[in-house]
C-alpha cells in the first residue's frame, strides 16, 4: 500500500489479528483552540496536534499498520464525531479493521468505559498513542481557573488515564509501545502559551519517568515533540507571516501531517531499547 493511497483522516485506536494474536493500537484526537477571551472554537486542525495529524496517523495505521503489521484501529475523539465515523468507514473500506469510540478522555470514567469496550474486541492494547490536546493563546494573568484545569486535564491528565488502563495488559505481555504527541514548546516554552507549554513539559516528564518504570517489562515510552506543522490552523496566517515563520525554521518550511504520522508509525515498530526519548520533529527549529 503506497502512502499516498492511505486514507487521510483523524486519530485512532487499533487492535487486530496477526499470526493468531490480536494487536491493539489506540490513538486519541480532537483539537480545540481557546483564545485569550475564553472563547472556544472547534477547529479541524490544531497548531501542532489533534485532528490534523491525528487524522493522518489513524489512516497511516489503518493502511500500513493494518495491512502490514496486523493492527486493528480504534479511533477516538470528543467533538468531531462525524469525521470520526468517516475515518472508521474509510479504514474499513480499505480492508482494515477499525472501531470508533468517541468520548472525552479527560474524564477517567469515560476512559475506563472505552477500554472496557476495547477488551470486547481484543485482550488489550499493544500500542497507545496519546494525542488529545487543546491550546490557549493569551496572557497567563488572564487565564481562568477553569481554563487552566481544562487544558491540563485534556493535555496531560488524559495521557495518565489512558496509560493507566493500557499498562496492565502490556506488562502481562512483556511488550508494548506508548507514544505521547507533544510539542517543542514543552521543551522551550512559548510566550502567551504558558499553560500549554506547562502541560507539554509535564507530558515530557511523564514520558521519561514512565519509560524507566516500564523498561524492565519490555515496554517503551517515547514522545514526539512537534514543531510548526502545516495544518488548517496555520493556514490562517497570511503569506508574509508564513514566510517570516519559515525563515526561523532551518528546514525552511512547515512540517506535514504525514511526516508526523510516519514518525509515530516508526516508533510503534521500533526496538524496545528505544525508550524515554523526546523526539523532535521541528525542522531544526530547536
Amino acid at each position: 500500500v503506497s502512502m499516498d493511497k492511505a486514507p487521510s483522516k483523524e486519530f485512532t485506536i487499533t487492535a487486530a489479528k496477526k499470526n493468531g494474536v490480536r494487536r491493539g493500537v489506540v490513538v486519541w484526537s480532537d483539537g480545540i483552540h481557546q483564545n485569550g477571551n475564553g472563547i472556544q472554537d472547534e477547529i479541524p486542525f490544531t497548531f501542532e496536534n489533534a485532528w490534523g495529524w491525528g487524522n493522518t496517523i489513524e489512516n497511516v495505521f489503518g493502511a500500513w499498520g493494518v495491512l502490514e503489521n496486523g493492527y486493528h484501529v480504534f479511533i477516538n475523539c470528543k467533538n468531531s464525531v462525524e469525521q470520526l465515523a468517516e475515518t472508521e468507514h474509510e479504514i474499513l473500506a480499505s480492508g482494515g479493521g477499525c472501531t470508533a469510540l468517541p468520548g472525552d478522555v479527560s474524564d477517567p470514567d469515560v476512559v475506563r468505559s472505552i477500554f472496557c469496550k476495547i477488551k470486547k474486541v481484543c485482550q488489550g492494547v499493544d500500542v497507545l498513542v496519546n494525542n488529545a490536546g487543546i491550546s490557549h493563546f493569551g496572557l497567563l494573568s488572564d487565564l481562568s481557573d477553569s481554563e487552566w484545569k481544562n487544558l491540563i486535564d485534556t493535555n496531560l491528565s488524559s495521557a495518565f488515564y489512558c496509560c493507566r488502563e493500557a499498562i496492565p495488559h502490556m506488562v502481562s505481555e512483556k511488550c508494548g509501545k506508548i507514544i505521547n504527541i507533544s510539542s517543542m514548546w514543552g521543551t522551550a516554552g512559548a510566550s502567551c502559551e504558558a499553560a500549554y507549554s506547562a502541560s507539554k513539559s509535564g507530558l515530557h516528564g511523564l514520558t521519561k519517568a514512565l519509560a524507566k518504570e516500564l523498561a524492565p517489562s519490555g515496554i517503551s515510552v517515547n514522545a514526539v515533540a512537534c514543531g510548526v506543522i502545516d495544518t488548517d490552523m496555520n493556514s490562517r496566517l497570511n503569506e508574509e507571516e508564513k514566510n517570516m515563520l519559515c525563515e526561523e525554521i532551518p528546514a525552511g518550511r512547515f512540517g506535514t501531517c504525514e511526516e508526523v504520522a510516519r514518525t509515530v508509525l516508526a516508533l510503534a515498530e521500533s526496538p524496545a531499547y528505544l525508550t524515554a526519548q523526546i523526539i523532535g520533529i521541528d525542522g531544526g527549529f530547536l
